[in-house]
């Protein structure tokens, strides 16, 4: 699959706007308010755009080793059942992305997208693990090309109320690359098959299409 368009760029697309009315709105104020109004307002442009930053990444080489999709600070790592289903006996591993992250989502490894799935209703704090079960996700099933199975999950918090997926069922990841967004502060997770050896622990800092958290059979 292609990078989305509103994932080339080095900041994602639906950050271009608000900052870019921030910026006008800076400009506007400078002459009819006070200047720190003005300073403000064109700081909280410059905070927008640096949040919706897209670094480029390169992930390491080596058949099987599944990268992280998401920057931020592992939570939870824990055998579980998928309550999706596709993995069956799995280890879920959970990573909490603060506002200062960056909140673009990388493919973990190459694969076949078999579903797309929206749910949720909630919006908890992110690092509740309610937020797990109750909040406005979006999951991705991944069938590897070995047939392995993983699922990806993009889930909202309290502040952050978009989630974006840009795959469809049947389209091709290639890992590393962006292929969602999570605007403000969220939480990722990861479901891998129970044979996997997992490499991050709770409290481990990970960066999207980079970092290795796990190793598989290729």
């Amino acid at each position: 699959m292609a990078v989305p368009r509103a994932l080339q760029g080095r900041v994602a697309r639906p950050g271009l706007w608000p900052s870019a009315i921030l910026a006008l709105a800076s400009v506007a104020a400078a002459p009819l308010l006070a200047p720190w109004v003005a300073l403000v307002l064109l700081a909280l442009a410059g905070a927008n755009l640096a949040f919706f930053r897209n670094p480029r990444r390169a992930p390491p080489r080596g058949a099987g080793r599944v990268v992280a999709a998401a920057d931020g600070r592992v939570v939870e790592v824990a055998r579980v059942e998928d309550p999706g289903g596709f993995v069956g006996s799995a280890w879920r591993v959970s990573v909490f992305l603060s506002i200062f992250n960056v909140h673009v989502q990388r493919a973990p490894l190459s694969g076949k997208v078999r579903a797309v799935r929206a749910s949720g209703t909630r919006f908890l704090a992110a690092f509740n693990p309610r937020a797990s079960e109750r909040n406005v996700q979006t999951r991705v099933d991944l069938e590897t090309e070995a047939g392995g199975r993983m699922a990806i999950v993009q889930i909202a918090g309290v502040v952050a109320r978009r989630v974006l997926c840009y795959v469809e069922e049947g389209e091709v990841l290639v890992r590393g690359e962006p292929y969602g967004l999570i605007c403000y502060g969220s939480r990722v997770e990861l479901y891998l098959p129970a044979n996997a050896t997992v490499r991050v622990a709770p409290g481990d800092r990970v960066r999207a299409g980079q970092t290795v958290v796990a190793e598989v059979q290729p």
